[in-house]
């Protein structure tokens, strides 16, 4: 299944339904389903802005999934400042021109840890067997989203 590592807080805001689009320099044919990565690095001061405590969010983790349903081209500064609310970015102007459209977000009970990658990546669980931990707590998550989708 295809991931995404996505700084904290915002690998949060996804899971939680609050940031609906991911903003990206590069833009991408992908279409559907993929796991969200919380990368190692912490924004301090979106988290202050965002009045989130960087002791309370979880890092170097699979922390949930979404829905990537299309991708909008921002020409302007102006589009993208009309966007604030779902993007969540502060600076009036962004190098990042492309908006991934998210959907059906949904967090996972407990974080897989797991070493992210940049662009999309192919998540390997065959990478985490040497822990049998890791690897129970997959096992353990997939079979829970599955018999709840249903």
């Amino acid at each position: 299944m295809k991931c995404l590592s996505v700084c904290q807080p915002f690998a949060e805001l996804i899971v939680k339904g609050k940031k609906t689009i991911e903003l990206r320099k590069w833009n991408t044919k992908f279409r559907g389903e993929f796991l969200v990565h919380a990368a190692k690095k912490i924004l301090t001061e979106d988290c202050k802005r965002m009045k989130i405590s960087p002791s309370t969010i979880t890092t170097g983790s699979i922390i949930g999934k979404v829905n990537l349903v299309d991708v909008k081209k921002y020409d302007s500064d102006k589009e993208l400042r009309d966007d604030r609310k779902k993007h969540h970015s502060t600076s009036e102007y962004s190098k990042n021109k492309y908006g991934f459209i998210l959907e059906k977000p949904k967090k996972l009970r407990v974080p897989i840890p797991y070493l992210g990658k940049l662009n999309f990546f192919e998540f390997e669980p065959d990478e985490i067997k040497n822990n049998d931990v890791e690897l129970d707590l997959f096992e353990e998550e997939h079979r829970y989203m599955w018999i709840n989708r249903h």
